[in-house]
């Protein structure tokens, strides 16, 4: 192969591991790009999106993890790279789209630590001998030294090791070669820990495989409450498993998903990204969401109006007069909007939802919660 052909067939694969959280809408899928498979849409802080590279080191993998085509008892054509071949790439592409930064990850073929090297290398590169100084980020192999982190986050923008699942009990499902402590949350401390120890804060990401074992939505979400306060960490992301991919004898592929219902599992990914924002950007708390009896989340309203229906008393809120805090307890409301009803208040007496510009199905479930006399 090519470097061409080898980078379709890395991108390709490194579609496995969403960390950089492809959505569903069109300007947030894959893009491809002169046939190529490995740019991918990022939100900006801004606004808007830009454009990450990104690829797989090798494919090449001796872990036995359950739910990845490309474990070791799976028949993925398999190949490599070097750190040379996906700078030259990635600045090339760089140089034409003015692509927003890189993330690079890796198979597993030796050892954790010999994972990590390319990796870190290609990282060294980019910064050293190119100059360049924008988003690099590198996936930590599970069961990385503390030494080959340290030497990651010295390159690096923002480091990522997946947590996968919530818990020992699931891990032991999907992986007997790995230990969930030693190799997920020792690592997974240890990035926290020093993320601030240079001249700048790397950022600190995770990743849930969803639906590969029998974990619940209750246990994610109670493992995101420790991620996120106590281990300080910058986002969660989910991806949803992807069935017909694992071993037929992991929990992810014996369930069977009763569509009639809306339970299905890209749903089940929405809404974990939704209980996300009511964590991070809503101020909401992980003890007030509500759960089923089973423990998952309901399918069918959005977390935040399942809220609002078990809190009746506290609706409908005055839009002229309440608060954020308030007004960000509403469904259908945002920050943003939240931010133009303040505005808009201060200049201007505010009728309704569309003089912030607010219409169609967000407008209609925001008005059944508000006051607007």
């Amino acid at each position: 192969m090519d470097v061409r052909e080898k980078l379709d067939l890395l991108s390709s694969d490194s579609q496995y591991d969403l960390a950089c959280a492809c959505g569903t809408g069109r300007d947030r899928r894959r893009r491809s790009v002169d046939g190529s498979r490995w740019l991918y849409p990022v939100p900006m802080t801004s606004g808007g999106f830009g454009i990450m590279f990104k690829t797989l080191m090798t494919n090449a993998c001796g872990n036995d993890c359950r739910y990845c085509p490309l474990r070791s008892r799976g028949n993925a054509a398999r190949c490599k790279v070097t750190p040379d071949e996906v700078v030259g790439t990635f600045l090339d592409y760089h140089r034409r789209l003015g692509l927003y930064g890189i993330f690079l990850s890796s198979g597993v073929p030796d050892t954790p630590d010999r994972a990590m090297e390319p990796l870190i290398a290609a990282a060294e590169m980019l910064r050293r001998r190119e100059h360049y100084r924008g988003e690099v980020h590198l996936k930590i192999i599970p069961g990385a030294s503390e030494a080959a982190i340290t030497e990651a986050m010295r390159y690096a923008s923002t480091v990522s090791l997946n947590i996968e699942v919530p818990g020992k009990s699931h891990f032991e499902k999907l992986s007997e070669a790995k230990d969930f402590e030693c190799d997920i949350v020792r690592p997974l401390k240890f990035m926290t820990a020093h993320a601030g120890d240079g001249r700048r804060r790397v950022k600190t990401t995770t990743q849930f495989i969803v639906g590969a074992s029998d974990e619940t939505d209750a246990e994610i979400v109670r493992y995101m409450d420790g991620l996120y306060n106590r281990l300080r960490m910058n986002r969660i992301y989910f991806s949803a498993y992807q069935q017909g991919l694992g071993d037929p004898a992991i929990p992810g592929e014996r369930r069977r998903f009763d569509l009639s219902d809306g339970r299905d599992r890209l749903t089940r990914e929405h809404r974990l990204y939704q209980v996300d924002f009511l964590l991070r950007k809503y101020g909401f708390a992980t003890s007030e969401l509500v759960f089923e009896p089973d423990g998952q989340l309901d399918l069918k309203f959005d977390p935040k109006e399942r809220w609002a229906q078990t809190h009746p008393a506290l609706f409908p809120v005055r839009l002229k007069s309440a608060d954020r805090e308030t007004l960000l307890r509403v469904p259908g409301l945002g920050p943003v909007y939240v931010s133009r009803i303040l505005k808009t208040r201060r200049e201007n007496t505010m009728r309704s939802l569309a003089d912030i510009g607010l219409v169609g199905v967000n407008a209609m479930k925001a008005a059944s919660y508000l006051d607007f006399s």
